[in-house]
């Protein structure tokens, strides 16, 4: 019985921290459903999440549409593959690539930060300060940060839907030597409503697991500094991991039979 100790342990250690996971959850969402609201913060973090992470889901969306491109073609004959590399871009990218590496993306450098400014907060007892003035710390931080990340990233993912497609087009065109008018047309063609709303629905999922992790590991963090950088590495551990599991319950939902 000694050997399944451990096992027991570690499976209880696991019930725990889900429930106090998932009583986070409950409270956060809680505030952001109930007044007041602090505009002010709601714009910052719309800004953070939104605006500065432009770049580097841009950058990966396009690359990545390149690659396909190329990828698809070398297993292809010419005479099909006019027809048949459009919509394999445009379908792996709104389904999958945009908003899997978008929500990695973020996750790496919003679910960062958020843990990191949350857990100094923390260790240097501003949380507490912001209790003892009345101040509601789920409103005034977690609250805020949830409705950036569950609103801003399906924007990015839209964003990060045209420029992955584009990238399909600049080696299509460019490189492969295909008509534009054709990969165009075929691209609009196999254009699904079924594909922009799944990969839509996975943003808006990820940008929640990415703001959710990031503050509630800052938010529990203790020890000071190594205990800040703990909880940064464990945000995005931790997201990461959940969005490949929701990436698959998610697909399974919309294309399961």
């Amino acid at each position: 019985m000694n050997v399944l100790q451990p096992i027991g342990r570690a499976f209880r250690g696991f019930l725990e921290a889900t429930g106090r996971l998932t009583l986070f959850a409950v409270v956060s969402v809680s505030h952001c459903v109930r007044p007041p609201v602090y505009p002010r913060l709601i714009g910052r973090q719309l800004v953070d999440i939104g605006y500065y992470s432009l770049p580097v889901v841009g950058l990966t969306t396009l690359f990545s549409g390149m690659v396909l491109a190329l990828q698809s073609y070398a297993g292809l004959d010419r005479a099909v593959a006019e027809s048949v590399i459009p919509r394999i871009v445009v379908q792996s990218i709104t389904r999958e690539l945009s908003p899997v590496l978008s929500g990695l993306m973020v996750a790496g450098r919003i679910g960062a930060a958020m843990a990191a400014e949350i857990g100094t907060m923390r260790v240097t007892e501003q949380i507490d300060a912001l209790t003892t003035l009345s101040t509601n710390p789920h409103k005034y931080l977690i609250a805020p940060r949830l409705i950036a990340g569950l609103t801003m990233l399906p924007l990015l993912v839209l964003v990060g839907d045209v420029i992955g497609v584009f990238g399909g087009y600049l080696v299509s065109v460019y490189k492969l030597g295909f008509n534009p008018a054709i990969f165009l047309k075929f691209t609009w063609e196999n254009v699904d409503a079924i594909d922009l709303t799944s990969g839509l629905v996975k943003a808006a999922c990820f940008g929640f697991i990415v703001a959710l992790l990031g503050c509630y590991n800052g938010y529990h963090s203790r020890g000071g500094a190594q205990g800040v950088g703990a909880a940064t590495t464990n945000a995005v551990v931790s997201a990461s991991i959940l969005i490949l599991v929701s990436n698959y319950l998610i697909t399974e939902m919309f294309f399961g039979k």
